[in-house]
């Protein structure tokens, strides 16, 4: 005989018949409404990966990994040795070093912005704004040169483009007959990057570092830039540097300094996790309606088991495996249909926006103007390990009603 007999009554249970064919629709449903939550959650899961990697890559892409400054306003002391040490740390695949400062900005229009001084030749191993220039050319920032990089944005408000001049106002302070007056330089626009994140397309000029120290007043760089192999390395990195350079230097993370940003969208996710799985829970609602008529409607087949000495609790099992089967074929279904969605997602949204001629995200008003999607294999495993266990908590309840059932008032009216 089938061995053990809580599996295979409870597979035999599962196959439809004539006089119980509702309770195999209603456990149809439950399959149908288990599959569509689980591929709902795998698929909103996978676009807020997809946003969040996007995110971090364009920010990553003007910011660098790991940042080692200077006192404020200050050039770094030991700055070659420093570089040299940063630079042979572990982990560490580039280093450049910056001047920073803010500087108000004028042409046809005016605004603020950072203007970051940089090495040309050495700003590609901590940056990918070389690969994102939309005009004009990186290697025109020489010193001496005086040229100015702008973002797109800040050069659309500044109302300039390549060859146009901008004159620089910096916090920097100078004595003429007429007292103490702010540093004014000509800038000579070489190029426009955009790398579709606001704040720096909006807010960020690159020069040479040597003119930016000049304009600072300061010699050499006020800090130091690094690039890892690894982003999410460089809080160890940022724990070796700063035992090894001590007070004299302070090191940032690229954490640090979007900590608010990435904090957000990890809790929407949290957020969204929990209403989906809410979602779960209500479709496995279904699953506990199902084996409760389908306990109502055993009953005799039950009782009959019980006098042939079957026990509680392998009546228990019995009804166990009828409701972890419907669980797992809703979840195995919702995981492939999930997963396949979730991979073909940014061709789906595109083949509707050609079809219906709409946009989802229009590129005049979003940064990014494609539907990103990452399907990640730890959501995956979570979402069906949440499943399986409301699946498996949703059986327990009408399997203990099957099993309390007594043979002599279940047959008075056999």
């Amino acid at each position: 005989m089938f061995r053990p007999l809580e599996l295979f009554i409870g597979l035999r249970y599962s196959r439809a018949k004539r006089r119980n064919q509702f309770i195999s629709f209603i456990s149809t449903v439950s399959i149908v409404c288990i599959a569509i939550s689980v591929t709902a959650l795998i698929a909103v899961m996978s676009v807020m990966n997809g946003f969040d990697d996007q995110l971090r890559s364009r920010i990553l892409g003007a910011v660098s990994h790991v940042t080692v400054s200077g006192m404020p306003g200050e050039g770094m002391q030991n700055a070659q040795q420093a570089l040299q040490a940063a630079s042979g740390s572990p982990h560490v695949e580039g280093a450049a070093p910056y001047v920073e400062l803010q500087a108000w900005l004028q042409a046809r229009g005016s605004g603020a912005a950072i203007v970051r001084g940089i090495e040309p030749a050495q700003e590609a191993k901590v940056s990918d704004i070389d690969k994102h220039l939309v005009q004009g050319s990186f290697d025109s920032l020489t010193p001496g040169s005086w040229n100015i990089v702008l973002g797109r944005e800040l050069a659309m408000s500044l109302g300039v483009t390549v060859g146009d001049k901008v004159v620089a106002v910096t916090p920097q302070v100078r004595s003429s007959p007429m007292g103490s007056m702010p540093l004014l330089k000509s800038f000579h626009v070489s190029g426009v990057f955009e790398m579709g994140m606001q704040e720096y397309d909006s807010g960020l000029a690159l020069v040479n570092l040597s003119d930016a120290e000049k304009l600072v007043g300061i010699t050499g760089p006020s800090g130091i830039r690094l690039r890892l192999d690894n982003m999410d390395n460089a809080s160890l990195v940022k724990q070796r540097l700063s035992s090894a350079f001590g007070p004299l230097y302070t090191v940032q993370t690229w954490m640090d300094t979007n900590t608010n940003l990435f904090t957000a969208i990890a809790m929407e996710k949290k957020v969204m996790f929990i209403i989906l799985s809410l979602i779960i829970l209500v479709a496995v609602i279904n699953l506990v309606s199902m084996l409760m008529m389908l306990v109502t409607d055993k009953q005799a087949e039950i009782a009959i088991l019980r006098t042939l000495g079957a026990t509680p609790r392998s009546i228990m099992g019995m009804f166990m495996v009828q409701g972890v089967l419907v669980g797992v074929v809703g979840t195995a279904f919702g995981v492939s249909l999930g997963s396949l969605l979730a991979w073909q997602l940014p061709g789906i949204v595109k083949w509707i926006e050609r079809i219906f001629h709409v946009t989802f995200l229009s590129p005049d008003v979003y940064y990014i103007s494609e539907v990103p999607s990452k399907l990640d294999g730890y959501d995956v495993l979570w979402v069906t390990l949440v499943t399986f266990a409301f699946s498996l908590l949703a059986t327990l309840y009408p399997a203990w009603r099957a099993s309390r059932t007594q043979p002599a008032q279940a047959l008075r009216y056999e």
